[in-house]
């Protein structure tokens, strides 16, 4: 996920009212030098990219009551972890945004997957197809114009 966000930060990393926030679902062990080094790994130089953490019971709640994303943990999953891989694009008074499909129905949030088809329908690691990533950018721009 945030290999793809990176794509958005390359794009918008001059924008004066841009940011990204990333919140770890693994406190415990995504210590503050821990995000630094994987923000580093990442090449993510942006001040306006902010690596975050905190008590995992707040950053759960924020996650599924808060943005209504999951993150939980899963002892079945990989790293014992699992996550819905979505995004939510936050404006400047703190309001989530979201976007309408084609018979007007509001989608809330963005997928940061891959995808091997450009119907979004086959996720993949290293699938070529990115629906939520070009979308997230699309509406960062109107955003941004308003």
């Amino acid at each position: 996920m945030n290999r793809n966000l990176k794509e958005v930060e390359k794009e918008f990393i001059s924008k004066k009212n841009f940011g990204i926030a990333s919140i770890t679902i693994n406190p415990e062990t995504d210590t503050p030098q821990v995000l630094k080094d994987h923000a580093e790994m990442l090449g993510i130089t942006s001040e306006n990219w902010n690596f975050l953490t905190g008590e995992k019971d707040y950053i759960y709640k924020i996650a599924n009551q808060g943005f209504k994303i999951f993150a939980g943990e899963n002892k079945q999953a990989a790293g014992g972890f699992e996550h819905s891989g979505l995004f939510a694009l936050v404006d400047k008074q703190g309001r989530i945004r979201c976007r309408r499909d084609k018979a007007g129905n509001p989608i809330g949030f963005y997928t940061g997957l891959n995808y091997t088809d450009k119907e979004g329908m086959r996720e993949d690691l290293e699938g070529k197809y990115k629906p939520g990533i070009t979308a997230i950018k699309e509406d960062i721009k109107k955003l941004l114009e308003e």
